[in-house]
């Protein structure tokens, strides 16, 4: 493979992987409003903390975001010469590192929280970490979207030849 081949390989890589970690993210946040407004903290715990309806995201979404940046990492690095690919390539994977740190300064310790909780009455915190994990997932989805539109421009500032 050429390296205009591979470039075409990793871009398209590149753009998969960006997709695939914003779409978890945008789910959450796409579930939050009846998650905020209607249903009652008995439910909401029971679906986030009891059930493992979140399990995947873990499993699967974690190299996902890790991936989302190593991958417009790389590519931004084989476009150092082509400006401006390289400096909108270079943003998303900033914007997608912001959104892993987001994560961690955010929704981790709400998880870590929601880790502690076992069967039976609602507790005192909840409103606080129920609110903290649910904003907190929409600001890792706001720098995710940011970074996606960001390295959609890249691509599509490459130069062609």
């Amino acid at each position: 493979m050429d390296i205009r081949g591979f470039l075409l390989f990793w871009s398209v890589l590149t753009a998969i992987v960006a997709a695939l970690s914003l779409g978890p993210s945008f789910a959450h946040v796409l579930e939050s409003v009846p998650r905020l407004t209607r249903w009652p903290p008995s439910l909401w715990r029971e679906t986030t903390v009891f059930n493992a309806q979140f399990q995947f995201f873990a499993i699967v979404g974690a190299p996902l975001d890790v991936a989302a940046i190593a991958c417009p990492g790389l590519l931004a690095w084989m476009l150092r010469s082509d400006r401006p690919a390289f400096w909108w390539i270079l943003a998303a994977t900033v914007l997608y590192l912001m959104a892993l740190v987001a994560w961690f300064t955010l929704v981790k310790p709400a998880n870590d929280v929601l880790a502690t909780w076992v069967p039976g009455p609602i507790p005192d915190n909840f409103e606080s970490v129920r609110s903290s994990w649910e904003t907190g997932h929409m600001v890792v989805t706001g720098f995710k979207a940011v970074g996606f539109i960001a390295l959609a421009v890249g691509l599509l500032s490459i130069r062609r030849g």
